[in-house]
């Protein structure tokens, strides 16, 4: 009997968490699993195989990992890693890597183009090979460092949603690590001994600005510990009448609203005080 280790157990529970909080998988669904060889895809990958494990195999797992040509890339241990637990897997190769470095300038982020091309490919293979459910590693404090980074940087109240149709509603997107904290999937990386494969993109680039905005969090977690899980909740406790969004409320006319409902208010005394006669 393989026994668990408290790490697991706990992001075990977490992600059951998520997936039925979000209704994120079903029986007969289809998983594709973006495996890009770093911690939180691998965590991902074994979180789910495990629950797959623990349902009987009522869904089915698949792991797509792109490689973009990187300089160094090196998937034997994936390979090996993915063989070794029965997990049908296909490595694609597109020389994203050349492109991104042609088209962004040295010392600006790569992101943004990478992950765009990514996501063009991801989404055209889960298409032509039947996959209903697409899932990502992102994790809490991705969640949290996404809302962040676009209330500052971006003047938009926007994050990375734990299940996501796509544009053109073909795709479902889910993120059921959205609940785990990354320090645990550290920790549970180390005990699991991944075979890492390295980016040498953004991994590349020390001063991105969601490294800054994760020193932020961190910083201010340190005064008082609650700060990153209440920001996760603040993404699923959207009090729309408290902010200025005028495509959600029609600022111009609250005046109107307000007389209908002096209207209403008098109407139902009246009712009320017929009732009483």
């Amino acid at each position: 009997m393989r026994k668990e280790s408290v790490i697991e157990k706990k992001l075990l529970h977490y992600t059951g968490k998520a997936i039925a909080d979000y209704n994120m998988i079903q029986t007969r669904d289809r998983v594709m699993v973006c495996l890009s060889g770093g911690k939180d895809s691998y965590t991902l990958m074994r979180i789910l195989h495990l629950l797959q494990r623990r349902t009987n195999h009522k869904f089915e797992l698949f792991a797509f990992t792109l490689d973009q040509a990187q300089p160094g890339w090196n998937d034997d241990g994936l390979r090996e890693w993915l063989e070794n637990r029965k997990i049908p897997y296909q490595i694609m190769k597109e020389d994203t890597f050349s492109i991104v470095k042609s088209k962004i300038p040295e010392g600006n982020t790569y992101c943004s183009l990478c992950s765009r091309l990514r996501r063009g490919i991801i989404y055209r293979y889960a298409e032509e090979n039947g996959f209903n459910k697409i899932a990502l590693g992102h994790h809490r404090d991705d969640l949290i460092r996404t809302l962040l980074m676009s209330i500052l940087y971006n003047g938009e109240i926007r994050s990375m949603p734990p299940k996501l149709l796509s544009d053109n509603k073909r795709h479902i997107v889910i993120r059921p690590l959205a609940y785990c904290q990354e320090k645990d999937i550290i920790k549970y990386a180390t005990e699991q001994m991944y075979p890492i494969i390295p980016c040498t993109l953004c991994g590349s680039q020390t001063t991105l600005v969601r490294q800054r905005v994760k020193v932020l969090i961190d910083q201010l977690a340190q005064d008082n510990p609650k700060i990153p899980s209440n920001m996760l909740h603040a993404l699923g406790s959207v009090k729309l009448s408290q902010l200025m969004d005028r495509k959600q409320w029609d600022f111009k006319n609250l005046e109107k609203e307000q007389m209908i409902g002096e209207q209403k208010t008098d109407e139902e005394m009246d009712i009320f005080a017929e009732e009483l006669f």
